[in-house]
């Protein structure tokens, strides 16, 4: 049996995300991302056992990395307006460091092989608890966890990705948005 080489496996990584990037999900084969890794189909397969699960476990590594992202600076007694400016700070800098495994994360979590998988994320339960602990200390209002991240995440994003705003414009809605999601969450 053949050694695994963390470059190899590396280039792997990071082929997939560009080819899926490219030419999406049923553009892309086990033989274009070994051309694009410069490694061979056979050595691909040492990493992984089909392009399904190639996909799903580099999905689930990237979406732990933005979650980890996410955590950063994070610690059990943050207030409530400090964790607002916190996770959406953190979640606009990686975005913005990440691009490509961004969208390839974005791209991946509406493809129809995830449907099946509710899998949880440790670092997720991570937040969802201090979600809840600050909700039961009545620091947060009392909405659903996915909502409250909904609502933070989702304008963060647009901001992000909008080619059309100056690095001025991004920072100003950013402190609007850091605003309104602490007026409008915290207690």
């Amino acid at each position: 049996m053949r050694k695994k080489d963390d470059k190899k496996q590396e280039n792997i990584k990071n082929a997939v995300v560009k080819l899926i990037l490219d030419e999406g999900f049923h553009g892309t084969s086990i033989s274009k991302i070994a051309k694009a890794a410069e490694v061979s189909p056979a050595t691909v397969y040492i990493y992984y056992e089909n392009k399904d699960v190639m996909l799903r476990e580099i999905y689930f590594e990237y979406s732990k990395e933005i979650l980890n992202h996410l955590l950063r600076g994070i610690s059990k007694n943050i207030t409530g307006k400090e964790l607002i400016e916190s996770l959406i700070r953190n979640y606009y800098l990686y975005i913005k460091q990440n691009k490509e495994i961004f969208l390839f994360v974005e791209q991946f979590s509406s493809c129809p092989s995830l449907s099946n998988t509710c899998e949880k994320l440790k670092e997720l339960d991570y937040i969802y608890t201090l979600l809840d602990k600050m909700k039961n200390s009545s620091i947060l209002k009392n909405y659903h966890n996915d909502t409250i991240l909904s609502v933070i995440f989702s304008p963060v994003k647009d901001i992000a990705t909008n080619h059309c705003l100056s690095p001025n414009e991004r920072q100003a809605l950013l402190m609007e948005i850091i605003q309104i999601l602490q007026d409008a969450l915290v207690i």
